[in-house]
């Protein structure tokens, strides 16, 4: 399986988009599945994890997180905040494509772009399935990217259908004859 790229941070973005936009009047002020923060905060979240990835990738620190954050307008709306992570996958893809593959940047060790990206996807579509669960939407993230996840970010996931795995690897679902996960970690540093 190819390496994750900014094409595949598009699609995740066009699969939140895709799935919630259609639900901006919705109240989103709820908790976003079975996390404390609210549906609105956990998409600003996924805008802010993307912006930083991005930073990132273009600003190569070695030993930390660059010293900037986003900040989403308190009073955007559930449709502004989607076109904000948006325009951040856009960034964060625009970063990845541009580095060359030797590239290194500090995320808990050194990572390169396709670890970027994979996180970048991952943030996306597990955050998109908890603020779906949070609007009481039915989704689950899309097979091809959920397997690009589990293959560059958890090398130790079991067998079985892609998001299913994906899900139990982050403590989201369960797996027959497996213990529900209550921590993980993903491994997005390189040697």
């Amino acid at each position: 399986m190819p390496a994750v790229t900014g094409a595949d941070l598009l699609r995740a973005a066009d699969e939140m988009t895709g799935v919630l936009h259609p639900q901006r009047e919705g109240d989103w002020s709820v908790p976003a599945g079975t996390l404390t923060w609210s549906c609105w905060t956990t998409a600003a979240h996924v805008a802010h994890d993307l912006l930083a990835y991005a930073g990132q990738v273009t600003g190569l620190p070695q030993d930390g997180y660059l010293p900037y954050d986003l900040r989403v307008s308190p009073t955007a709306s559930p449709a502004e905040v989607l076109v904000v992570v948006r325009a951040c996958a856009g960034l964060l893809a625009a970063a990845v494509d541009a580095a060359g593959p030797d590239v290194r940047a500090w995320h808990f060790g050194p990572c390169d772009p396709a670890g970027f990206a994979a996180m970048g996807v991952a943030e996306t579509l597990l955050h998109t399935y908890d603020i779906t669960a949070g609007l009481g939407v039915p989704w689950l993230p899309p097979q091809r990217l959920s397997a690009l996840v589990l293959r560059r970010l958890f090398p130790d996931a079991p067998d079985g259908d892609a998001p299913d795995v994906l899900l139990w690897m982050t403590g989201r679902g369960e797996l027959p004859g497996r213990q529900r996960r209550t921590s993980w970690i993903w491994r997005a540093a390189v040697d």
